[in-house]
């Protein structure tokens, strides 16, 4: 149990069990009659504050508790906000549907007054000024934030393992990877440290953690959540985040998605169940490189088109109308953009890139200076070719299915930024080759857990839609929670 919270709200087993069944639906199944807070999710833990049956005190107590019992095996947490999440919950808080949980806060982003690394050397010292909006409308939905979560640096991988805060480890077997770049975030929701964790993804960071810690992740639309700046040519990361429940992300969604005249899309709302419509689904685990995922992944795949069958949606085979090769050199050559940018700011302030940057990103920085001036340009014009494709190829289903990623999560050490850099190349690339194009599309994207290998790592079953298409996406995501669910699945490190 978390230790501060006092044993008399949940010792009687009747009434902790409809607590547990609210929250994730009939199709739970307790595995403890007593179940502590760190099986709850985040609207469940917020329904004991509501009713007066815990405080917003012992919630964060709690986590608290959580976080120090495991973070020193999964180092999830990266910068503990305790005090300040104490001094929070002691407060007076906003009401909202999330009033008095516990969340963290991606390394990659700001809140006042606390440390931003962005995983790296060279922000190692780092205070933010300001709070990011995002950060902004979660307090305002009533979350506490009471740490940050471990993030590659600048998230450039597909692995949480950088060198500054040292690798995060899978919950589900600590010698795997936690996947990136959200990997603290999913990290901590694996193993209970909290319910739901601010997550970003400019190439799968939202889907790839929570694919690799059997968590549920849902990359929204790009220009459906406001950020807050302006965007420049080639941005693609959205945020939102990671969760154990189904119902917590179309929750969060409902009041951080952008409405009125600044909205790009009609707004969903709060989607509550499965939708009855039956889908037309787009299904193949072929990469847009031609190739197939390895055998454990493709049969999970399988598995899931076969559950969605069986429930009644169409499934089409289809072929990724993208050509793997073009794309993935003008998506490299807009990532690494960013890394040739952070070698000139180390310049400029006359420090050595080898000291403050890593590895993988001075790579990064030297594949993007050997590009033609055009390049860019050229990427860009790629970007809109692929999006058409993208676009043209799903006005024919309601949802795409395919893997998450090539692979389980692999071992802690075969990505890490220090692997020579065309050897990490290529690792990278056939790893995530499903992810990036629904950030160059645009279109929104979930990883649902619904599959285990036979060494308990899990895998992540993806599925995309049409741009502003969250709907259905959270329609058919509360569909198979119900008709799969994973919230009895416990990781073998976990809190409690």
């Amino acid at each position: 149990m978390g230790r501060a919270l006092s044993r008399r709200h949940f010792l009687k087993s009747t009434a902790a069990t409809a607590v547990v069944a609210s929250a994730y639906g009939a199709g739970f199944r307790p595995a403890l009659a007593a179940p502590d807070l760190a099986r709850l999710d985040a609207l469940g833990q917020a329904e004991l504050v509501a009713r007066g049956e815990a405080t917003a005190q012992e919630l964060v107590d709690a986590a608290i508790a959580r976080i120090e019992e495991v973070n020193p095996q999964v180092n999830a947490v990266v910068t503990e906000l305790f005090e300040r999440g104490r001094e929070a919950a002691r407060g007076e808080l906003p009401e909202g549907p999330f009033t008095g949980v516990p969340n963290l806060v991606k390394d990659l982003d700001n809140l006042a007054g606390a440390r931003t690394t962005s995983g790296s050397r060279l922000f190692a010292d780092n205070i933010a000024a300001a709070t990011d909006p995002l950060i902004t409308a979660n307090e305002a939905a009533g979350f506490i934030m009471v740490g940050k979560s471990n993030t590659p640096e600048f998230g450039l991988l597909g692995t949480t393992e950088p060198l500054l805060l040292k690798p995060s480890r899978n919950p589900w077997n600590l010698e795997h990877s936690t996947g990136g770049s959200s990997g603290g975030a999913a990290a901590a929701v694996a193993s209970g440290m909290v319910p739901l964790a601010h997550a970003t993804d400019g190439g799968g960071s939202i889907r790839i953690p929570a694919s690799c810690c059997g968590v549920f992740g849902l990359k929204p639309s790009r220009g459906r959540i406001f950020l807050g700046g302006d965007t420049l040519p080639g941005d693609i990361g959205v945020q939102h985040c990671v969760s154990r429940s189904v119902r917590d992300s179309a929750t969060l969604f409902s009041v951080t998605e952008m409405a009125g005249e600044d909205a790009v899309f009609a707004p969903v709302g709060r989607v509550t169940g499965p939708g009855k419509k039956r889908l037309k689904i787009a299904f193949d685990t072929m990469s847009y490189y031609g190739t197939e995922p390895d055998a454990d992944v493709k049969a999970a795949l399988e598995e899931t088109a076969k559950l969605c069958a069986d429930l009644g949606h169409e499934i089409v085979p289809a072929r990724n109308p993208v050509e793997g090769e073009p794309f993935i050199e003008a998506f490299l050559t807009v990532w690494a953009s960013g890394p040739s940018h952070l070698v000139a700011l180390a310049k400029e302030n006359g420090l050595d890139p080898e000291e403050v940057l890593e590895p993988w990103t001075n790579g990064l920085a030297v594949y993007y200076d050997a590009k033609p001036g055009d390049a860019m340009e050229k990427a860009l014009a790629a970007f809109a070719a692929a999006t058409a494709q993208v676009n043209a190829f799903m006005s024919g289903y309601d949802v795409w299915l395919t893997p998450m990623l090539a692979s389980a999560p692999p071992k802690l050490g075969e990505q890490d930024p220090r692997v020579p850099f065309d050897t990490l190349y290529e690792r990278t690339i056939r790893y995530v080759a499903y992810t990036p194009l629904h950030n160059v599309a645009g279109t929104p994207a979930m990883s649902v857990p619904l599959s285990w290998n036979d060494k308990g790592l899990p895998i992540g079953s993806q599925f995309a839609a049409p741009l502003g298409g969250e709907k259905v996406l959270f329609e058919l995501a509360f569909e198979l929670e119900q008709a799969r669910p994973w919230a009895d699945k416990v990781a073998p490190v976990f809190a409690g």
